[in-house]
Parts: C-alpha cells; structure tokens; sequence
C-alpha cells in the first residue's frame, strides 16, 4: 500500500537520506504505460507516495524517477553525469534533430551562447510589443457569445508570434496551418513511438505511417521558412501585424534576430552553421514556444472560472493597471502580480511539459540505489509539483502561494516547469511574458466562460499536457 516515505533523522550537517522503491502495477510489454495513458502526469505527480526514488518501466525499459524536489534538483544540476538521452530523446531527435533542447552535454554550451543572445531583455521588450499586436489582432474583433476552441486558437497565436519575434517572419496564414497539423500529429505520436519496441515503430502501421508523413511535412515547412526569410524582402513594421502573412525579408535592423545571428554565427572551426544545424535550432523553437504556450493559457482560463476569488482578483489589479482600457504593454508587466501568480500556479498544477528523459554517463548511487552507466531517469516536473515536502495543500489551485511573503525556498526549488541548472529552458521569460500579456489582454475586457461540453482529461499521451476539449464563449466584461 503506498506511504509516506519516512527518512532518518540527522545532524544537519549530514546530507539527507533518500528512499527508493519500485512502482507496482506493471504490465507484461506496456510496463506502467497504461497508467500514464489514463492518468498521464497525475499518475506520476502520485509516486512520491512509494519513494523518493521510483522505477517504474516505459515499455520494456526501467527508469528512475526522482520524486522528491532535493533529489530531482541534484539530478538536473549535473547534466554532464545525467545527460541528456533515453527513449524520449532518441524520438525528439526524430523531430528536431541536434537543436538546444535534444543536443547532448558535449554540444550544449556552444549551442546555447548562439542562442542565448534573442532573448536579452532589450529583445524581449521589443517581442512584447509584437506579442501585443498580435493578440490584438487575433481577438480585438471578439463578440459576446462568440465561442472559441481555446488550445487551437492560442496556439495559432503563439506560432505567428514566434515566427515574428525570433524569425522576424510573418508566417504565411497556409504554412502556418501547415506546421500545425504536423506538430499536432507528431507531437501526439512521441509518446507512442516512445513505448513501442523498435520493430513495430518499422511497420507499416496506420499510426506509423502518419507519424512519418507529419515528420516530413513539418521539416519541409520549417525549410520553407528559413527559404522565406532568407529571401530579400521588404522590412514591414513588426509592431502591426500582417494579415496578408507575408514574409518579411532577413533581419529586423540592429538587433538581429535568432535566426539572422543563426545563420551569421562561426562554428569553433570558423566555419558557418550548415543547414541543417540552422534548421534544428528553428524547428527546437518552434516545438518548443507553441503549444507549451497555449496549454498554459487554456488551462489558467479553465482554472480561473472555478476559482471566482482568483479572478476577481486579476480584474482588480487590471482595473487599477489598465484604468483606460488600453491594451498592456512590457512596462506593465511588474504591476501584474495577480496575473503572474496565476501563470505560475497553472505551471505548477498543470506543467506542458511532463516528462522527460536522462541517461547515466557513468557508474553512480542515487538514494542508495546503484545505477550503471546507461540507467535512463525520468525527469518529470509532475513527480515534485505536488510534493507536500513543498506546498501546503498541493492540490489546490492557491495562485497567493507565490506572493513574495508566501513562497518558500522549498516551493522554489520544487518549481521546475523550466527546468533547472545549464539546462534551464532558454525561453523562460519569453513564455511567461506571453501568457501574462495574453491574460491580462482577455480578462481587462471580457470573461470567457467554459462550455459545458468542456472535457478536462488529458489528451492521452501527447507530449505537451493539455485538455482534450475546452470551448470558451465569450462574455461582457
């Protein structure tokens, strides 16, 4: 029956000691697949309850799950011993090749100077002006009683958005509904591919081969957009966005953007980064700053109509920040406590993305537990999110958790949507700045009402955690 786990009492100068356990439950071939199938990362925020270190089996290969904050912290501040690999690994590569989020230890610190540099401040005060034009323009002309499909609907907008801050390209209205449909069929499939023995992934199964057909796709589309940009265009003004979606040409002035310092950067050689290298850093953001995006948005929304306290007080701090109805901007966003507090509350319930892998480079103990080099680990944000080690009741939706006389270091430290250490998400400012516009944006002007049609379990097994169904209609503020 599962448990507490019980540690020792020690001298405080003494490390702490960690329990490991084995998650029971399994299946002959699925392992514990069906569990995540059902529960997704509810079934792996629940394993704390076995140990602070659980095996538990994806298909036929036993990982490690680190489950409580410390020891998950430990893991991720050595990312040359617990690097990146394993079964999720080896199909993000699928999709996007050697880019900053898949590359190994050895390729990480080059990569990440490169791109480091788009997301200075100075950069991102500038993104948010795009950010706002394009919010403006995809929901300035919402009616009340309109109904909205929210996870399609802000991933639209994060993807334009995207494609006009770090590439400095409005994408073209067919291209864009092109990468869609591809991320949507390739990102649901990771998982899948993930647990299945290698010669069925080779069949030429229904589910493979559409697996496939959306791979090509989405890299015959993220070529075309690096084609677009490269092409010598008019410069348009970034600030207003462009329904007629064409490109705009290489560069955005003295700043340049990702992909102009991607293709001006020098390799340690002096050569240039091939294609190939430049595409795989493009189709990195691309996965990476979308649907995480807008499976924040949708489910804060979804949070704050259950919690009429919470969104009462969002409404307040915008009356008093945006007393003359215009729209926010990036100087705003220090008086947006309430809606900050909100975005980092559904990270913390619902974090896009809810597993994945590490591999052992080298022989070493993890809470007393012996792992050989090549153990895979799960790295999950899930498994430590609702830690009662870190939060007062952790299944509460309490967005004041995070007001600064609140929060603890141990909340901080079990905190890690974004990841933690080198590897922290390079873009962590830039999606929290986009979710805090977006909200701030929606809610100083109207309400958006759940459906009742709303269906709130997880899309099974897909890689960004979000609802099957959300339909919004929209209200008089």
């Amino acid at each position: 029956m599962p448990h507490s786990p019980q540690r020792s009492s020690q001298h405080p100068s003494q490390p702490p000691t960690y329990s490991a356990a084995v998650a029971p439950g399994a299946l002959p071939l699925l392992g514990h697949g069906h569990r995540l199938l059902r529960g997704s990362a509810g079934y792996l925020s629940s394993l704390h309850q076995h140990g602070d270190l659980v095996a538990m089996r994806l298909g036929p290969t036993t990982v490690q799950v680190p489950c409580h904050p410390e020891l998950l912290n430990q893991v991720l501040a050595d990312h040359r011993l617990f690097d990146k690999g394993g079964a999720f690994y080896d199909r993000a590569r699928d999709v996007a090749g050697n880019g900053l989020v898949t590359c190994p230890y050895r390729d990480h610190q080059h990569q990440r100077r490169l791109v480091q540099s788009a997301f200075r401040r100075p950069q991102l005060a500038r993104y948010a002006q795009v950010m706002q034009a394009e919010i403006e323009f995809a929901t300035g002309g919402w009616q009340p009683g309109k109904v909205i499909d929210a996870f399609p609907t802000f991933h639209g907008i994060a993807l334009r958005t995207l494609g006009r801050t770090l590439c400095a390209t409005a994408i073209d209205a067919e291209l864009a509904r092109s990468v869609e449909r591809a991320f949507d069929t390739v990102l649901n499939g990771v998982f899948r591919q993930m647990l299945l023995p290698t010669p069925v992934r080779e069949l030429p199964l229904p589910g493979n081969l559409r697996y496939r057909r959306a791979l090509t796709q989405l890299h015959d589309a993220t070529r075309q957009l690096i084609a677009t940009y490269r092409a010598p265009l008019p410069q348009p003004d970034l600030t207003a966005p462009d329904p007629t979606g064409t490109g705009t040409g290489t560069g955005t002035g003295t700043e340049p953007d990702l992909l102009a310092s991607l293709l001006a950067a020098r390799g340690e050689d002096g050569a240039r980064l091939s294609d190939a290298e430049v595409h795989d850093q493009v189709i990195t953001l691309l996965a990476a700053g979308t649907e995480t995006v807008a499976a924040t948005l949708t489910w804060a929304l979804w949070r704050l109509s259950q919690h009429p306290a919470a969104a009462e007080q969002v409404r307040a701090e915008l009356a008093e920040v945006l007393p003359d109805g215009r729209a926010p901007g990036w100087t705003d966003l220090p008086r947006l406590g309430a809606v900050d507090r909100v975005v980092s509350e559904t990270l913390r319930l619902h974090p896009p993305g809810w597993l994945f892998t590490r591999v052992t480079t080298a022989p070493t103990e993890l809470a007393g537990r012996t792992l050989r080099a090549g153990t895979t680990l799960v790295f999950s944000p899930a498994a430590v999110s609702r830690h009662p080690a870190a939060y007062r009741a952790p299944a509460q939706f309490d967005p004041d958790r995070w007001r600064p006389e609140r929060v603890t270091p141990a909340a901080r430290r079990a905190f890690l949507p974004f990841g933690s250490g080198a590897r922290k998400c390079v873009g962590d400012l830039f999606a929290r700045t986009e979710c805090v516009l977006v909200l701030a944006t929606l809610l100083s002007r109207r309400r958006l009402v759940p459906e009742p049609d709303a269906d709130l379990r997880p899309v099974p097994l897909a890689t960004v955690l979000r609802p099957r169904r959300l339909h919004l209609r929209v209200a008089a503020h």
